[in-house]
């Protein structure tokens, strides 16, 4: 082996150092979007909510701006059932289980592209036995015509990347992998959430249908009397057929609301990973409930860098930025090195020997020259499609400030409903007590202190939806906040979130 051939590999990687080296990433380096630059939800400053005395979930309410979401938040309930269930969830929910799943999916995906900054190294060896025509040429130097052939090689091949599209894939990759850490993220929140807000639309629909069953029982009764009444010569056929109308009307509404029972504890089993022809998981009770008293509001520029969805969509915008540097790559050269090293023998013994032993070392450029616009449009398409998630992005960012304003001012109508419901009631309430010592003393009919039951017992109906709302409000408030997720140790593991 002469001199010059010794030293051209040296020489030819001292050629390809530089382009190493001096490799860059082309396309836009992606930037995080800035918070909005509001300092509030809504309008009018948050007050907070009095208190309504001697009614359950009449408890004052406090907003606590800037303040942490607790990773546990239902607990601020005091509900055993209700954390009980909830752990149930989170071990059992099918969809929370897919979207765990789907991340190590996007993680591994990941984890293979890396790959691509390191050399490829393969080995192969083949052992053949071939005869070669003597009109033919070239032959082993032993002029043997039949002979067998053992070659191990090795082969290394690698691909610079010069001009950053390995870097940039792997960048889309890595925010894609984001981007399905946050739409679990979001499927953990949504549960939680939906858990605590089923079972109280449940314990409030179980209260309904009870006051809505006593007010049959109640109609039917007036009914009867008028009936009598009627027979007798002390009422009218039209007040009969009045209380007969209003009597329907009331039973009408009674299946509706068994219909809606049915359907939210179906909903509850499937939330946690039962089937609804399983046990279910108890009834829960409006009173067992303390409503949290102090409401945090995370102040808006935190918000963003919470919430799930906004996050997600933050993922892929920076998914999208990548693509563009991936479509500006792929209109570049591409550097391919390749290396080869091995034995050829005409026996196993002759394979040591540095007489048999070949290699070879080589780089190779390829540039595209045309292609009928195709890599054009693609990179047009990539620039699009960021603009495409940038405006997704503010569409959710401006969604998730609405829900929060929502949710706030809900609360704060919930707190006057509810007192006006109270008061109501406490009203009805007095009538009926009126109307009962009065008909013990003489002084009114039957009928009339029917009348005052039914009106306290439409009354009771709609407290039972007031307080319903308000605890479920309170908790679309903490689903509207981002659900606290951060704090929770199993969920920030590997996340660049907050």
């Amino acid at each position: 082996m002469s001199q010059i051939s010794q030293r051209r590999p040296p020489l030819l990687l001292a050629v390809l150092a530089p382009l190493l080296i001096a490799g860059c990433a082309v396309g836009p380096n992606f930037k995080r979007p800035a918070a909005p630059d509001v300092s509030t939800y809504t309008e009018h400053p948050l007050e907070s909510i009095a208190a309504t005395e001697h009614v359950t979930g009449g408890e004052p309410q406090q907003f606590a701006p800037g303040a942490d979401i607790s990773a546990d938040w239902w607990t601020l309930f005091h509900s055993k059932a209700l954390n009980d269930l909830i752990d149930h969830a989170l071990a059992n929910n099918p969809d929370l289980k897919a979207a765990q799943a789907a991340l190590s999916v996007a993680h591994e995906n990941l984890l293979a592209q890396r790959g691509v900054y390191y050399p490829a190294v393969s080995a192969s060896f083949s052992a053949t036995r071939q005869g070669q025509s003597v009109q033919l040429a070239p032959v082993p130097n032993s002029n043997t015509f039949i002979y067998n052939l053992f070659t191990p090689q090795v082969t290394v091949t690698y691909v610079p990347d010069v001009f950053g599209l390995n870097r940039r894939t792997v960048e889309s990759l890595q925010a894609q992998e984001q981007g399905v850490r946050y739409q679990m993220l979001a499927t953990y929140t949504t549960l939680t959430a939906n858990v605590v807000v089923t079972a109280i639309q449940l314990a409030g629909t179980q209260l309904q249908i009870d006051a809505t069953r006593e007010l049959i029982d109640l109609n039917t009764n007036m009914v009867q009397i008028l009936r009598y009444q009627l027979e007798k010569g002390y009422a009218s056929g039209v007040d009969l057929a009045t209380q007969e109308a209003q009597l329907a009307q009331i039973r009408a509404t009674l299946p509706p609301l068994v219909k809606q029972l049915a359907q939210q504890r179906d909903q509850l089993a499937v939330l946690v990973g039962k089937f609804p022809s399983q046990p279910s998981a108890g009834d829960f009770e409006l009173a067992s409930l303390k409503l949290p008293e102090e409401l945090p509001v995370s102040v808006p520029s935190t918000l963003v860098r919470q919430r799930p969805d906004v996050l997600q969509a933050e993922a892929n915008l920076h998914d999208a930025s990548a693509k563009i540097g991936i479509a500006i790559a792929n209109r570049l050269p591409n550097l391919l090195i390749t290396g080869n090293a091995g034995s050829s023998a005409l026996s196993m013994s002759q394979l040591l020997s540095t007489a048999t032993d070949f290699w070879s070392l080589g780089a190779t450029a390829t540039a595209p020259i045309f292609q009928g616009g195709t890599l054009l449009h693609q990179e047009r398409a990539a620039k699009a499609a960021y603009q495409q998630a940038a405006e997704q992005y503010r569409s959710t960012v401006l969604t998730a400030f609405q829900n929060v304003a929502d949710t706030l001012t809900a609360l704060e109508q919930d707190g006057d409903a509810l007192n006006s419901a109270a008061a109501s009631t406490d009203a009805a309430k007095v009538s009926l007590d009126l109307a009962q010592r009065q008909w013990k003393a003489g002084y009114a009919n039957y009928l009339s202190l029917l009348n005052a039951q039914q009106t306290y017992q439409q009354a009771r109906i709609s407290l039972v939806q007031a307080q319903a709302s308000r605890y479920a409000d309170t908790a679309a408030l903490f689903q509207a906040l981002g659900g606290g997720w951060w704090n929770r140790a199993d969920l920030t593991s590997n996340s660049n979130g907050r």
